[in-house]
């Protein structure tokens, strides 16, 4: 299979404010998502919730547009209410199929960062959608990344632990089989956040990336992966692990019983 990689522009980049980086001149640091009142180039509002341009397209051949979740600059899916979370994953759906119905680009990338070690650059809480205009950047990706151990399914849609992860070791697949529910599929979203880095590893994750998808049936998966250093055999062969039967089946059991303990509940 060809390598195409995306183009990364240094001379962009360097520009970019920075949050996590501890030597950053104290001008890079200020959050621009807090000054709402001065942002340009927007797509979209509602309230708090505003798709806009990315002032730094650090990659080429490529639109890069950011979605601010929230104007709390320490929030997250986690510490929000049930019904702002529903809010903001329907209107950030309807900004990502706004982009992919354009047809201007090849594909369409849904993205969330969070946390020191998912390869973001600002705490405020913002996803980011990115149309590229001449890559799929679904191709390295299969179905079967999407399956794995189910704890919940009903019509609309289906949880699991991924059995097939593009990295590994865990990962966490919320699937919307159909459009009919999105709201229970938010909770899911929310619920499988708190889950990350309350549970599972007790505690020890501070950092996921949240990656959407689209389905070959017409639904989209959900993923959650954990970030802590990338294992060798995926950083220099592309070759993801995954855990042992005994402990996704572990898992599988402590998530279900943590959402229906009431973490789905704001």
């Amino acid at each position: 299979m060809k390598n195409d990689p995306l183009v990364f522009q240094m001379s962009i980049a360097k520009d970019k404010p920075q949050s996590y980086r501890k030597k950053v001149p104290a001008q890079k640091k200020v959050c621009p998502f807090c000054d709402a009142a001065n942002l340009t180039n927007i797509y979209k509002r509602d309230g708090d919730l505003i798709w806009l341009k990315n002032k730094f397209p650090t990659l080429r051949d490529t639109m890069q547009t950011v979605l601010i979740e929230s104007s709390d600059h320490h929030g997250d899916i986690t510490t929000y209410s049930k019904e702002e979370n529903r809010k903001m994953i329907r209107f950030a759906l309807s900004c990502a199929e706004q982009m992919q119905k354009s047809g201007k680009y090849r594909s369409v990338l849904w993205y969330k960062n969070y946390g020191p070690h998912s390869g973001g650059s600002l705490i405020h809480p913002h996803m980011q959608i990115v149309g590229l205009e001449h890559e799929d950047g679904y191709k390295y990706i299969h179905q079967n990344n999407f399956e794995g151990e189910t704890l919940f399914q009903d019509k609309n849609v289906e949880v699991n632990i991924a059995q097939h992860p593009i990295q590994g070791y865990t990962e966490l697949n919320i699937n919307a089989l159909m459009r009919n529910n999105i709201d229970l599929w938010a909770d899911w979203i929310q619920s499988a956040a708190k889950y990350m880095l309350n549970i599972m590893y007790d505690g020890r994750c501070d950092s996921y990336n949240l990656f959407f998808y689209p389905r070959e049936d017409g639904g989209i998966c959900a993923k959650y992966i954990t970030r802590f250093n990338a294992p060798p055999y995926f950083v220099g062969y592309k070759l993801s692990q995954v855990n042992d039967e005994l402990t996704l089946d572990k898992e599988a059991q402590r998530f279900r019983k943590f959402y229906d303990g009431g973490s789905r509940i704001g």
